[in-house]
This record gives structure tokens, sequence and C-alpha cells, in this order.
């Protein structure tokens, strides 16, 4: 457990999730053991979260559940993490404790705030007007999203006394031009009583917890809301890319580790007209002592040659074309990634380097294409850099939106 108010509500904490296991958890795994079910036939997200989070509001407690909704075992924890939260002593309407929650301040102008009065709500996406400004600019999907949309928010609110489910709950905000995301993957608002303490005594939460009687059955069996073909499948998962772009705090590491996982290789295949993706792939000289070069991806063509593809931030420095009177060049900082890229070319020159490689890793790369994925399309807008990179054969400069447009508009022809 951890935070700061954790070792004064420790007791509470432990005094709430007791009670939920009694009529919740625990329910649940009487049944598994009694039927003899299967693990991956239920849902292990709410039964095995990877932490949990607690919320205490003068009008309800929240459980928040986090990790990986999809998962199908059970992994047996020596302790779960859980973080603690206490707005109780805070004047806070139910409102401004959920934005606490969020992260994020809703800026609507509407006045209005989107009140959550019936049990469940499912894929709800709710954008700050900034944030809205922010995805419209990075060309975020909407229609790639199955969700109930509120525009031009002034938030959310519990209605009093109500009990109120939100699953796979999307929330974006923008700050100095980044775009800010929070995914609420799993959150129960419990209502309860709270009572003032006067001097010398001490802080009382009531709750009732019957609603679980009637759902822990059904959720025992829920199934995470995920797309059914292949289309919808594939497009909030760039959604999911765009988002991680789009934060100018997540590094070119937590970028290429994305693209990395196998769900997500179809970006790069269909980015790169590729048949396979191989990332982060070792390759060491064999006819001279220098140090091993491990490019960001090898995207393999159908013709069992690959071509390499290297990433840099979505936002670069300043001007990408320097210099006047038709001495136009790149900039040091884009010329300086290009340069990077060259020593790939030279390692694969080498019959040896090739001949390894190929025993080693199954696939060909021979005069490989070199793709730079770098900035945003206006970073590029000045005509002369298209004079410009035609000096570069085998060097191709991508941006992110061309990388999203290429993938994206081959679900659409």
């Amino acid at each position: 457990m951890s935070d700061n108010n954790i070792e004064c509500y420790g007791e509470l904490v432990s005094e709430v999730l007791t009670a939920i296991s009694q009529v919740y958890w625990g329910r649940m795994y009487k049944y598994i053991k009694d039927n003899n079910i299967d693990y991956k036939d239920v849902n292990c997200f709410i039964l095995n979260p990877e932490s949990m989070a607690v919320y205490f509001s003068k009008t309800f407690i929240a459980i928040e559940y986090c990790g990986n909704p999809y998962v199908k075992d059970i992994v047996e924890k020596s302790e779960r993490m859980i973080v603690v939260r206490d707005f109780t002593k805070e004047d806070l309407t139910s409102k401004q404790v959920i934005e606490k929650i969020i992260g994020f301040t809703f800026d609507g102008t509407s006045k209005i705030s989107f009140p959550l009065h019936s049990d469940i709500y499912e894929d709800l996406m709710i954008p700050t007007n900034a944030g809205l400004d922010k995805l419209v600019d990075l060309k975020w999907n909407f229609a790639a999203q199955n969700s109930m949309v509120s525009f031009n928010s002034q938030g959310l609110d519990i209605v009093e006394g109500h009990f109120v489910r939100l699953i796979n709950g999307m929330f974006f905000d923008a700050k100095d031009d980044d775009l800010k995301t929070r995914i609420i993957k799993w959150i129960d608002f419990i209502p309860c009583h709270y009572n003032e303490p006067t001097e010398g005594e001490v802080d009382e939460i009531g709750f009732s917890l019957e609603v679980y009687d009637r759902l822990w059955q059904a959720d025992l069996f829920y199934q995470y809301p995920e797309p059914a073909d292949f289309k919808y499948d594939k497009l909030p998962k760039i959604n999911r890319f765009i988002e991680l772009f789009g934060d100018s705090e997540n590094s070119e590491p937590n970028i290429t580790s994305f693209l990395a996982q196998r769900e997500n290789h179809f970006i790069l295949n269909m980015g790169f007209m590729g048949t396979g993706v191989h990332s982060q792939v070792k390759c060491d000289w064999q006819s001279e002592e220098k140090d091993e070069i491990i490019p960001d991806f090898f995207v393999v063509r159908a013709n069992g040659y690959a071509d390499i593809v290297e990433f840099k931030l979505p936002k670069v420095k300043g001007n990408t074309v320097v210099g006047r009177n038709n001495r136009e060049q790149f900039s040091a900082e884009i010329n300086s990634y290009i340069a990077q890229t060259r020593v790939y070319r030279s390692y694969f020159e080498d019959p040896n380097n090739r001949k390894w490689f190929e025993e080693k890793y199954g696939f060909k790369v021979y005069k490989p294409k070199r793709y730079l994925v770098v900035g945003r399309r206006n970073d590029f807008e000045c005509d002369e850099w298209v004079e410009i990179k035609a000096d570069y054969t085998d060097v191709e400069i991508v941006t992110y939106d061309d990388l999203i447009d290429t993938v994206v508009s081959q679900f659409y022809q």
C-alpha cells in the first residue's frame, strides 16, 4: 500500500476491502471452485488486478482496478499495491473529486456536467476542450472508438446515493501543446455517508454493498470491451499510438517499445509495405572491431529483404531546413539523424556481415532503404525540403502524420 494517508486509513481501507471480498470477490472464487471453472473463462481482471486505488470522499468511496483488463489467469501476489487518496478533508463537490481522480479540470462552456445516475457506463469518452483541439490536430480517429462522447463538457457528476461504474473511460487534456491521456479501465463509485468528526472524535463513514449481491455473478463472466473485427481492432491501437507520440514527455524508447509489441506490428507493416517486423536486432561486425549496432526496426518486405526504420521524437527543436539564397539544407539536428543511419548502410555493405546476419536471424538485408520517422508534417512544409530530400537516394524522411495517414487510409479504400 502507498500514499501519505495509508497509515491512518489502513484500518478503514482494510475494512472496506474485506467487506467487498465477503460479498463479491470471495463469492466469485467460491463459485469458480464449486463449479470447476477455468480461469480463462472468467473476468480475471476484477479478481486479480495488478494494483488498486481507493478514493474517499464525503459522498462516495471509489475503487479503481488497474492493470491488463484482458488477463486470462490469476497471478499470485505477495502484496498488491493499493493507493489511497482522501478527499474528505477538502470542501469539494463530487464533480471536483472526480476531476482530481481523473487528473484534468474540464473547461467546457456549456456549464453542464455529465450526470452519472445509473449503474454502468461503458466506453465513455470525455475530452476537455483543449484536449479535443489536440486530438483533432493529431488526427485521432473518433470513428475508431465505439464510445459515448461528451464534447464541451464540464466533466462528470455523480447523483448522490447512486452506485456508478465506469468501464473503459477515456479522458483527454492538453498542456503545453502535449496530449495528456487518462484511461480508467474499471472504477466503482460506492455511495457513502460521511460524518464530520467533532473535537475528540474520529471520522465515520457508512456504506452499503448491497449492489454487489446482484452484480457479482454477471461481473465474474463479464468480457471487457474489444472491437469485433480487424478494422475496429486496429484503429483503437492507432489511437493509442497517437496518444503516445502526442505527449512530449514520452521518450523514443516508449514509442519504439509500443511498436515492438506484436499486436502493434501492423502499424509498421502497413506503413512500410512489410510482411514482418523485427525490433532491437543486434548486429555484430564480422570484419572489424566495432561496437554492435541496433537499429530500431527491420521491416521485411514480400521479397524477403528488409528495410530499416529508425524513430526519433515527433518534436524537432527548430527549423528543419536552414540557410537561404539557394543554399538551403537540412538542419544540424536532421543531418545528425541521417548520419546515424549511415552506419547501417556501411554494415550491410560487408558481405561477411550480411552472411552472418542472415544465418543468425533468417532474413536478408542488402542495400536497405532507410526510413527516418521524425517530426510532424508542418515541420517540413517548405518547398525546399522536397528538393533537399531528393539528394538522399536511400534515406526517406517520414513524419508521424505521414505514417498515421498511410496506415489509416488502407482501412478506408
